[in-house]
């Protein structure tokens, strides 16, 4: 039977428990993409905490069409992987793993005015006031197989400069609407050439990816993948078909073979987002297709849920966020059977000066617009 302190291994990684801390967009970069020192305690927070693993917020991958807001940070130039070196480190004091989330906006960049996305079709929506904009997104340029090829090589160069940073692996952002999860969705992506229409063609981009950074990293770095149906820009999405679409998904990611496969259910939660009218869910068929581990995700600070998901071998880790910012000490209070305290989303504030002029560091102040 799993618990929740049982020591297990991702691709050679040691993993002390089965808690991570989901990836959540915090903006407290400098405007140059650079980690801030208060990044370094926010994320040693949550080692000293206890967690397993931490992934970290999204981090843009080339300086061309991937980033998605203002004081997002970057892993694509020395003095930003040299940052994040210092909050590797940092974490490696406790013995937790660290893990790089990777992320191109697409079409729903909020820092760009001209953006690149599979299919030239305006994002639903309309920009967040909070990073400055107004009205609705801008109608993106369809990507070219050179930009493609581009955004492909932008994703292998910055797990490199991952692994020069002393991170354990990186997961690919192919979740909430972002250009991965564009590919992969169907009214996003009207392409005839060989990266659309079909299940395989729609994700023959993430595979491109994997394979490339597979061929450059050393023995037992980690490669994650993470999916989503709904999207921030559309909450109440899901693929068409169901169980149906989920299985044939599942069939192709099991051909990509990353190393885990983490599922976000961040919005509604996992028992909105991750159950079909079959009885069937994704998680389930996530472990009942693939060999790699599944990360399960969606308010699982409901420690029965949590527990229930590890019993019936619907999932081998479990990511919290918004718990994870209200208690940064998660799982040693859970192992200590303490009550946790309650989100409040006073934690998540919009940073005043973000467009001033004035905060040229972040100053240490975080966003989370979405989560």
């Amino acid at each position: 039977m799993k618990t929740f302190f049982d020591i297990t291994t991702i691709n050679q990684t040691v993993i002390n428990n089965r808690f991570f801390v989901a990836p959540m967009s915090r903006v407290s970069a400098d405007l140059n993409g650079v980690p801030s020192p208060e990044m370094c305690s926010y994320y040693t927070s949550f080692a000293e905490g206890g967690f397993g693993a931490i992934i970290t917020e999204g981090l843009y991958t080339d300086e061309f069409y991937s980033r998605s807001y203002p004081h997002q940070p970057g892993i694509i130039s020395k003095q930003q992987t040299n940052a994040w070196r210092d909050i590797t480190d940092s974490i490696h004091q406790y013995a937790t793993v660290i893990i790089a989330q990777l992320m191109h906006a697409g079409s729903i960049s909020q820092a760009l005015k001209t953006t690149k996305a599979p299919s030239r079709i305006i994002p639903l929506g309309e920009g967040l006031t909070g990073y400055g904009n107004t009205g609705s997104f801008p109608v993106p340029d369809e990507m070219t197989v050179q930009d493609i090829r581009r955004a492909v090589d932008g994703f292998v160069n910055a797990a490199m400069n991952a692994v020069e940073a002393g991170f354990d692996g990186i997961e690919l952002h192919a979740a909430n609407g972002y250009l991965l999860d564009q590919f992969i969705t169907p009214y996003l992506n009207l392409r005839k050439d060989h990266y659309g229409g079909t299940v395989k063609n729609r994700l023959r981009i993430i595979k491109e990816i994997v394979d490339g950074i597979r061929d450059k990293m050393p023995a037992g770095f980690v490669i994650g993948l993470r999916i989503s149906e709904g999207k921030v820009n559309n909450l109440t999405y899901r693929w068409e078909g169901g169980s149906k679409a989920a299985r044939a998904i599942m069939e192709e990611i099991k051909v990509i073979a990353p190393d885990y496969l983490h599922i976000a259910a961040e919005h509604f939660g996992w028992l909105v987002e991750c159950i079909y009218d079959d009885g069937t869910t994704l998680t389930g068929l996530a472990k009942e297709i693939l060999s790699c581990p599944v990360v399960a995700n969606g308010k699982l600070h409901d420690l029965a849920l949590a527990q229930q998901l590890l019993n019936t071998n619907q999932a081998d880790f479990l990511s919290i966020g918004k718990y994870a910012l209200s208690n940064p000490d998660f799982v040693k209070k859970v192992a200590a059977g303490e009550v946790l305290v309650p989100f409040d989303s006073k934690v998540i504030h919009p940073n005043p000066s973000l467009f001033s002029g004035s905060n040229k560091s972040g100053g240490g102040q975080s966003i989370d617009m979405y989560r």
